[in-house]
């Protein structure tokens, strides 16, 4: 199934491969929310949506509200906003919008219409991704119907992903997508909303994810397939697979991609209870919740 955002690294085209490597459980854990085309592909009861980027969230509660109002609202946009003097004056009202419901509904135009559906900010925050010049962006409103009725099984929330490990319960399974480590400089996309997300984010995410293992939670990441990754994930079982690639920022740049999945799965889960003094130091230093995240 589809889903509402055009989205880099989408797991849209490998669910089928993902799908097999994640375990069945209660409820479905994803700390790096993305476009949510797992959730939209999978059947679990209940899941966890998280991430750091606000307007995601405001997108998909803005659907859940009421879906109806949020298509005719969004439709409006995409009848009339297709050149690039009305894509620039939408982008700067979604930069100093406060109202979380408006900028789900512009978060949606953006995306549709802008440079390969990518979603980058600048440092101060402001979308700055150029108009997309395409010549009539489709409006989705298939997945927003599909995914307003997915998502009465979802809870969405802006944090991060240490304060999103932090709510797992017994039952769940955990699935990271968090951004790659680049295997080039122009495949590099490693960013954390809009800050950075490099070795460090990386490696503070595998030793919360190899603790929360050890508790008996089972948990999957994806990553590049690079020497770095297998060496970062070296305690994890890693299968290698071929992931098409459809959105590069450069002409030529290749259409699939060298990935892995990485896993730490018991076969009889205990869900062991925290350890005072040693699960709450993992999440010290790591990035936390923006200023201005919907509660």
């Amino acid at each position: 199934m589809k889903t509402v955002l055009k989205w880099a690294g989408s797991k849209v085209r490998i669910i089928e491969t993902l799908k097999r490597h994640l375990p069945a459980g209660e409820r479905l854990v994803e700390p790096f929310a993305g476009s949510c085309a797992v959730m939209m592909n999978t059947d679990y009861d209940k899941y966890l949506i998280a991430d750091i980027n606000p307007d995601l969230i405001y997108l998909y509660r803005a659907i859940t509200l009421d879906v109806e109002q949020f298509i005719e609202d969004a439709k409006r946009y995409f009848e009339v906003g297709n050149s690039a003097e009305t894509y620039y004056n939408l982008r700067a009202d979604f930069n100093v919008c406060a109202d979380w419901y408006w900028r789900g509904v512009l978060f949606l135009y953006l995306n549709r219409h802008c440079y390969n559906g990518l979603c980058r900010y600048n440092q101060s925050g402001g979308f700055n991704v150029p108009f997309g010049k395409y010549k009539a962006p489709y409006f989705p409103e298939a997945e927003i119907r599909a995914f307003a009725e997915k998502a009465k099984k979802a809870t969405f929330v802006c944090c991060s992903y240490a304060e999103a490990l932090a709510m797992v319960r017994p039952g769940d399974v955990v699935y990271c997508d968090p951004p790659y480590l680049p295997a080039s400089q122009s495949a590099d996309f490693s960013s954390y909303h809009s800050g950075p997300f490099g070795m460090g984010e990386h490696l503070g995410l595998k030793v919360i994810l190899r603790r929360l293992a050890e508790r008996s939670y089972p948990v999957v990441v994806s990553n590049s397939d690079t020497p770095k990754s297998r060496a970062l994930f070296c305690e994890f079982n890693i299968t290698g697979i071929s992931a098409p690639r459809s959105i590069g920022a450069s002409a030529g740049s290749i259409k699939s991609a060298p990935e892995i999945i990485a896993k730490l799965v018991p076969v009889n889960p205990q869900y062991l209870p925290p350890v005072p003094g040693i699960d709450s130091s993992l999440i010290e230093g790591m990035p936390t919740r923006d200023e201005g995240c919907c509660s």
